[in-house]
């Protein structure tokens, strides 16, 4: 499964000429990261570590912070939001930029995700599956396309949607290999296509609707 993406570590050559012992001795050095579970990193929210207010998530073990919101990336999410709302009704739950549990080390924060039951079925408890997630990405794509999308292949999450901002397409992940942490079937929609819920037949929402205005 791919890393979400860190800084980079020192560097192993230098004085060592690139040998191979001091090569290994210089990996034994570095740092090792300290990989959080999805209990301990709710419990650093509830020691107060981290706030609510803080613009991270919990990603294979590493909290990483999330990219700030621009117009477009806004739009993009209350749109996905709205449409989904309403095209799914009352068979299932739409939630925006909360978290959903994706195994032990995963706490990722989705743009919207689909999840099955009502709202109120959460008020004690994250979500721990999903029917439908979307990203709504520009700067984040290469991290919406690799490290979550293995983690939302992992979890099992039959349907994963990237909405585009720069091609103005849907990136579309289904068929997912839980074991391999990918999907097996990647297609990509543009304008003027109605695309239908793998877990909700019947309810079908177009990729026109998904797209913010262009900028002029």
């Amino acid at each position: 499964m791919p890393p979400p993406r860190m800084c980079c570590s020192k560097a192993l050559w230098g004085h060592h000429g690139g040998n191979l012992p001091g090569m290994a001795q210089a990996i034994a050095r570095e740092p090792t990261i300290r990989r959080h579970t999805v209990e301990r990193y709710l419990g650093l929210l509830d020691q107060g570590v981290l706030s609510p207010d803080d613009r991270v998530e919990l990603l294979q073990g590493v909290i990483v912070a999330e990219p700030p919101s621009d117009p477009p990336h806004a739009t993009g999410v209350n749109l996905a939001a709205s449409v989904l709302t309403g095209a799914v009704g009352a068979r299932a739950a739409v939630r925006v930029q909360v978290p959903l549990v994706v195994g032990r080390l995963s706490l990722p924060e989705p743009d919207v995700a689909v999840v099955p039951g009502h709202l109120r079925d959460y008020s004690t408890r994250h979500p721990t599956s999903a029917l439908l997630v979307i990203e709504v990405a520009d700067s984040s794509l290469v991290q919406d396309r690799l490290t979550k999308g293995a983690i939302y292949a992992a979890g099992g999450i039959p349907d994963y949607w990237i909405v585009n901002l720069r091609t103005r397409t849907v990136e579309i992940f289904r068929a997912p290999d839980p074991e391999a942490a990918l999907y097996r079937q990647t297609t990509t929609a543009a304008a003027g296509t109605r695309l239908e819920l793998v877990a909700l037949p019947g309810v079908t929402v177009l990729v026109d609707d998904l797209l913010p205005a262009v900028a002029t």
